[in-house]
């Protein structure tokens, strides 16, 4: 793309635009990535939103490395009586379930986390940093496939929102694309931000309104929960690949530290010296896969919250065991959203946020739908209502950055190559973990890095996405029992990986995931 002010890699093509809008207007990396997150809330409405959360890496031209965590909160206290019920996601090959109403909502954490990152490391003024989305909300945007097919697979839960889903899903079905879709009351909600701040949201009329039916309806939020929400600044979880240095996310969130624990099971093995795709390759990484997941059950869930979680859990000692299985092995919707940016002058950052597949339930008035993260099974591994009261709720959702080999020293500080993430649920950190894989092991092209065949497994199924197939029969080596599922066509079920990159020379590139309709700028 050559020298330019930034480059960003999105979801939607209009994602991207708002933030290169907000480039060229001289705003840096920061405000880009903030008018691109609200730009979302109105393009991305199924895959965001201002009743969700999410999480923000940043690398700034100073050298801090910041990861900014404003994802869901737990409530305080539980409603016995909480409204609390099934929904079939329908993939299309697959389908999963969730579960919504009011008793899923969690404490959202998306408006106070944009408005602290922009009031933190931004510098144009919040009003220019919200024009765009203002722009698309209010006097409408043309809708693409991919839109129409969130809408339609999501289409039993926006259509419990009467304000909402009579835009979005009119008559119970949603919008063919094409379509014109104006969502003014949005448009008025972002300029009320604008206005009032966070505490507009956390505190004023729109917190009574949650709180209010949320207690007559069957939810667990308060007042309380609402007002006492806080940002946190954590610091990244630090990793290497390949001699490459790598940040993600850390505990209690677990993708990152999932995505870590493949990582260094892959290191040791020639990946680069396999043929992308063939038998092999498909072993090496549904192995490591396995085991992850093996790895996870049989401890990481339940210590979380454990001080040095992540240092014990990417220990040699706790490591060997399961990279001694998988040397034995080769010799025989989720509903989420990414943004990727860099700009010119070395600030670079990585936004992941999701409402969940959401609530079913809108803020009257607002176009703002809350999310479900209490209601989502890969959220809550030992059981939904088992939750702890007033916590960070964990999450797969992984920011992530690839740094140069400079050294920290200041003279010679390490710079940002590379900055990806990823929606997907589950499948986020494999999604991850392969575009990583691709670009670091078999030096593919950004695009091709992105755009290559995924696999995923979990729960004893292998899923394969077309152009990558298993012999038939197997041969006798192949380490799987589980059911094999072929794709037919490639899904948003594989995640949706949006990265930007920069060269040694300052030249900028990137690619959007075709599977969740990725765009660049």
């Amino acid at each position: 793309m050559g020298k330019r002010r930034g480059a960003i890699a999105a979801g939607n093509p209009k994602t991207a635009a708002a933030g290169m809008e907000i480039l060229n207007q001289g705003g840096n990396v920061f405000d880009a990535v903030v008018a691109a997150a609200l730009a979302a809330s109105v393009v991305e409405s199924t895959l965001t939103s201002l009743g969700g959360g999410g999480f923000l890496l940043a690398h700034t031209q100073a050298n801090e490395n910041i990861l900014f965590d404003f994802f869901a909160h737990t409530p305080r206290q539980k409603n016995p009586s909480s409204e609390f019920f099934p929904v079939d996601v329908d993939f299309g090959a697959v389908s999963q379930e969730f579960h919504v109403g009011l008793g899923s909502a969690a404490v959202p954490g998306m408006v106070k986390g944009l408005l602290h990152v922009h009031q933190r490391l931004g510098r144009l003024p919040l009003e220019a940093i919200a024009a765009p989305a203002i722009h698309y909300a209010r006097d409408g945007f043309i809708l693409n496939a991919f839109q129409t097919y969130c809408f339609k697979i999501l289409c039993p839960i926006l259509g419990k929102s009467p304000d909402l889903g009579s835009c979005v899903v009119p008559d119970g079905k949603p919008l063919p694309p094409g379509t014109l879709l104006r969502l003014p009351m949005m448009a008025d909600t972002l300029e009320f931000l604008v206005k009032e701040g966070a505490r507009g949201f956390y505190e004023g009329e729109l917190a009574q309104q949650i709180a209010n039916d949320s207690q007559e309806r069957g939810g667990h939020l308060t007042l309380a929960d609402l007002a006492n929400y806080q940002v946190i600044e954590r610091s990244p979880l630090t990793t290497t690949y390949h001699h490459h240095t790598l940040l993600t996310n850390p505990p209690p969130s677990s993708g990152g530290t999932l995505i870590a624990f493949a990582l260094a099971l892959l290191e040791p093995l020639n990946i680069s010296a396999l043929d992308f795709g063939a038998l092999p390759h498909i072993t090496q990484l549904a192995e490591a896969m396995r085991l992850t997941n093996q790895a996870r059950a049989a401890g990481y869930d339940r210590h979380l919250y454990q001080p040095d979680i992540a240092q014990q859990f990417l220990a040699p000692d706790h490591l060997r065991p399961y990279l001694c299985q998988l040397t034995g092995a080769t010799n025989k919707w989720g509903s989420t959203t990414h943004i990727s940016a860099l700009d010119a002058e070395g600030n670079a950052a990585s936004l992941t946020s999701s409402n969940g597949e959401g609530a079913g339930y809108s803020i009257p008035g607002t176009g703002v739908m809350l999310n479900n993260m209490l209601g989502e099974a890969d959220l809550h591994p030992n059981g939904f209502h088992q939750w702890d009261e007033d916590v960070r709720i964990s999450s797969m959702m992984a920011p992530t950055m690839v740094l140069s080999n400079g050294q920290q020293n200041g003279s010679h500080p390490q710079k940002p190559e590379l900055v990806l993430g990823s929606g997907g649920s589950n499948r986020i950190r494999t999604a991850i973990l392969q575009v990583v894989s691709n670009l670091l092991d078999f030096r593919m092209s950004i695009d091709d890095a992105v755009a290559s065949s995924r696999i995923h497994w979990e729960n004893d199924v292998l899923n394969l996405e077309p152009g990558l197939s298993l012999p038939d029969p197997r041969p006798t080596t192949f380490p799987f029992d589980g059911r094999v599922m072929q794709w037919d066509e490639r899904n948003m079920f594989f995640g949706g990986v949006h990265a930007v990159g920069m060269d040694t020379d300052g030249t900028l590139y990137g690619s959007g995931d075709p599977r969740r309709g990725g765009a660049i700028a």
